[in-house]
């Protein structure tokens, strides 16, 4: 007879789980594919204003965002969203998607990978906070993150979304 773990009961107050300084965003891990018998990775983050991923794809994973501050324009293939405070979006794996932070201010989200493990990329990706806010601003590092990518099911394809005409 096979035996199935069950993932143990556990909770994080606000500002609990392992925090990165990823790229130019802070981000806390709230959940792991090992604490989630692999349901998902859960992830709090603070994104700068104009912040933009580049174009990239999961090949494992979905990803969905759940805005909690601040707007969002997310592109997934063709289909362009904009989210504000309550927004949730759903990115479905094998398709480019990337995401810009409109505004002046940061935008705060809840990022669900689906099953967990992607939640790794950001931690492998990051480096620890030298601080409680923002790290400082700057460019994606794309070579860093085309290197850490295939380990995670992940490919960069495209550069980070412009800014909008106004």
């Amino acid at each position: 007879m096979e035996t199935t773990e069950t993932a143990k009961a556990y909770g994080l107050a606000p500002g609990e789980g392992e925090a990165t300084w990823f790229q130019p965003n802070r981000m806390v891990v709230k959940a792991t594919a090992e604490t989630t018998n692999g349901g998902f990775g859960l992830l709090e983050s603070w994104v700068r204003p104009g912040s933009s991923p580049p174009l990239h794809v999961h090949h494992r994973e979905d990803e969905s965002f759940w805005v909690l501050e601040g707007k969002v324009w997310f592109r997934c293939g063709d289909l362009d969203i904009d989210a504000g405070p309550g927004t949730f979006v759903f990115l479905p794996r094998d398709v480019p998607h990337t995401f810009r932070v409109e505004g002046d201010e940061p935008a705060r989200l809840l990022t669900l990978l689906t099953p967990g493990g992607g939640e790794g990329f950001f931690v492998d990706g990051g480096r620890p906070p030298e601080g409680p806010g923002l790290p400082p601003p700057g460019p994606p590092d794309v070579a860093k993150l085309m290197e850490i990518s295939g380990a995670y099911g992940a490919e960069i394809i495209g550069p980070p979304l412009a800014p909008r005409d106004a």
